[in-house]
């Protein structure tokens, strides 16, 4: 394998191919299920249906012609890196970005690395005591993802795709309205899958505080702790004191602002509030309060902050 060679029939920086190389080396990978096989686990997934299609059009069959052996190659090294941190918790990008308009086996290389994880990580999640409910409602993100992916015209991917590693290693677990990640503190995301009402938030950290002291009683936490614009006290400014965005910020202590390398706020609120990076800003919707606040505070000439929180388990 020449690295400049492979990357230049990829696309894509030679820096990003010498990674994988470098974290995967002759690491084992796992093999993808059988594509028979394929349509049952992605409903288990919650992979919709336009997406399931494309999925199991782009299927890397032996005599597949649109996968090259630079495609093939990544596939199986992106999946050995992953599979090499089982257990791992941190932020981990399976690969470069690649030029998805390209057709499904680009578009779609990192899911089927995910599609061949899956029975690693519920063997991992197995050998934990973690039961196949957790499972797969954790591992279930994927079809969210590429819902919205979708609903995004594609520009949710390149964040998508390091995010569904922490789940195909066994780093976050989806218990009710949040989402846990293991860590020196339990870090709380907050998925797309409903009202923030306090009455939720507060069974699935009760749900937490159940789960890891049984399933990881070597990793003791004291706190809970969320990074996310959604902490931004300048949301008071425009929402009512009784909204649930609100009242989910009064449970953290916030850290003293520090600029996030790498995070820019204005454009992460703009992601998961319109679910949008392109439209200008004059053209976005503002159905809901949450909508209108963003808006006017950019037409303002103002910006979103990204906080960091704490409180005691």
């Amino acid at each position: 394998m020449d690295p400049a060679e492979t990357a230049a029939r990829l696309g894509v920086p030679v820096e990003e191919v010498d990674r994988v190389h470098r974290l995967a080396g002759d690491l084992p990978s796992a093999p993808l299920p059988d594509r028979a096989a394929a349509p049952a686990i992605l409903d288990r997934l919650a992979v919709a249906p336009d997406d399931a299609a494309e999925i199991l059009a782009g299927w890397p069959v032996p005599d597949s012609p649109m996968w090259t052996p630079e495609l093939r190659w990544l596939l199986d090294r992106s999946t050995a890196l992953v599979r090499a941190d089982l257990g791992g918790h941190d932020w981990l990008p399976p690969g470069p970005a690649l030029p998805r308009e390209r057709g499904p086996a680009w578009r779609h290389l990192y899911v089927y690395a995910y599609l061949a994880l899956v029975d690693v990580v519920r063997d991992y999640h197995r050998d934990h005591g973690i039961g196949d409910d957790v499972s797969w409602t954790t591992l279930a993100d994927l079809g969210r993802n590429l819902a919205v992916d979708r609903r995004m015209r594609g520009e949710g991917w390149p964040v998508m795709q390091s995010w569904l590693t922490l789940h195909a290693r066994g780093g976050v677990y989806e218990m009710g309205r949040l989402q846990h990640q293991r860590g020196e503190t339990i870090g709380l995301h907050i998925p797309e899958s409903g009202p923030l009402t306090p009455e939720a938030v507060d069974a699935s950290l009760d749900a937490a505080r159940a789960f890891f002291p049984r399933h990881f009683p070597d990793e003791p936490h004291t706190e809970f702790s969320c990074g996310s614009w959604l902490l931004d006290p300048q949301l008071r400014e425009h929402l009512p004191e009784d909204a649930n965005i609100v009242q989910f910020q009064r449970r953290f202590a916030l850290e003293p602002y520090q600029e996030p390398e790498g995070i820019d706020a204005d454009v992460e609120v703009r992601r998961f509030v319109f679910r949008d990076l392109s439209t200008p800003l004059e053209r976005l919707p503002r159905r809901t309060a949450l909508q209108r606040a963003v808006v006017d505070h950019l037409a303002a000439g103002r910006h979103w902050r990204w906080r960091v929180g704490r409180f005691p388990i």
